[in-house]
């Protein structure tokens, strides 16, 4: 099972932020599978089928749920790969359910009680992304409310921390944190190198830190990896700034390989 070989070993959630076209997808999702078997290490494919959360109401937000679920069944058909998509409403987890093999519970989302339940009713894994305004420590309740649910099958996301003035602080101690609640702990690292809101009515921030965002979670425990990849990100739909270049991935992961 998916979950037990995440629970086990050095585990990556790789992919473009959005789903721009379905070339996209399976042209990131052919190197995530080439890297996952060169490796032999669990590797999750993720993409949006839904930016709901955009800073400007003019942004792009992708194709929508439907469209969506197909584009990412067709790269499960021609990669064989796990998939994971991040859900917005208690209706769309039962729907994405039917195609995905987790799902993600988006940081500002991580304490809606009927998101929560909704996933977790699926029987799918859950990944709960960290809010940026929790510590680690308060990170026990929206995973016990899975738990709660009938559904053991949990994942906790670091992100960083907000204080306001467009930027993110990681506290390291967060991964450690989480680790005692006996979940799998994955570090985002290309969300936690955001400067949400700081590039003129879109998210800037710094694609450099990635590599060191991964290693110094990996120091503190981190059982995996997050990381969205794009082969020019400068040029993607959302969170190009943060976005790891697609010929540079292997290069971030290789030493987060235990």
């Amino acid at each position: 099972m998916l979950f037990d070989q995440i629970s086990s070993n050095t585990f990556f959630i790789l992919g473009p932020c959005v789903m721009e076209s379905q070339d996209l997808l399976y042209t990131v999702a052919e190197q995530v599978a080439t890297l996952g078997q060169k490796y032999n290490v669990p590797v999750v494919f993720k993409s949006s089928f839904d930016k709901a959360n955009r800073t400007s109401i003019h942004s792009q937000r992708g194709p929508g749920l439907e469209k969506g679920l197909e584009m990412l069944a067709m790269v499960k058909e021609r990669f064989n790969l796990p998939l994971t998509t991040d859900i917005h409403e208690p209706y769309q987890a039962a729907i994405a359910g039917q195609v995905v093999d987790i799902l993600q519970i988006p940081a500002f989302l991580c304490r809606q009680t009927d998101l929560l339940v909704a996933a977790a009713e699926t029987g799918k894994i859950v990944n709960v992304k960290k809010a940026q305004f929790l510590s680690g420590q308060d990170m026990f309740y929206p995973a016990q409310k899975v738990i709660d649910s009938g559904n053991k099958q949990v994942i906790l996301t670091e992100r960083g921390n907000m204080f306001g003035y467009n930027n993110l602080a990681v506290d390291f101690r967060n991964v450690h944190d989480m680790k005692q609640f006996g979940h799998p702990v994955c570090m985002d690292c290309t969300h936690s190198v955001q400067r949400p809101g700081g590039a003129g009515g879109k998210t800037g921030g710094d694609r450099t830190f990635v590599p060191m965002m991964a290693l110094a979670a990996k120091a503190f425990g981190a059982d995996g990896y997050f990381i969205e990849t794009h082969p020019d990100p400068d040029n993607a739909w959302s969170d190009g700034p943060n976005q790891v270049k697609l010929h540079e991935l292997e290069s971030v992961i290789a030493p987060l390989i235990r």
